[in-house]
């Protein structure tokens, strides 16, 4: 099977995180996790950077904003695609106005939200 690239999933909450991260999988990508510190979650970004970050909005959402936010301060890491899952109004609202280029999208929705990030033709 192709590998379609490598995801970071940051979810605060282990199982919701390992039930989406084994969806990934099944459908073609690399997943590595954090689920509980959001300062490891930065550091392994920036040691091994993923083809995109896919960060869950339902569970502490200023957590996830917050790394987001500092993904998107470092130089190298600027262009990195993120895409926001879930949330309600209110919390998209506040992390569209915090992290320029974001991508937002529903857990219904973020296979076809990846599939630009996918790569081609490699395995």
């Amino acid at each position: 099977m192709n590998v379609k690239g490598k995801i970071f999933l940051v979810q605060w909450d282990a199982d919701a995180a390992a039930s989406r991260a084994c969806d990934l999988r099944a459908d073609g990508w690399y997943v590595d996790v954090e689920a509980e510190d959001g300062g490891q979650a930065f550091r392994l970004i920036r040691v091994e950077q993923p083809d995109v970050v896919v960060i869950d909005l339902v569970h502490k959402p200023a957590h996830g904003r917050e790394v987001a936010r500092a993904l998107r301060e470092v130089t190298s890491l600027v262009d990195l695609p993120i895409v926001f899952v879930d949330g309600d109004e209110k919390t998209v609202e506040k992390v569209h106005a915090k992290v320029a280029g974001a991508v937002f999208t529903s857990s219904t929705r973020l296979k076809s939200a990846l599939a630009q990030y996918a790569a081609t033709g490699n395995g």
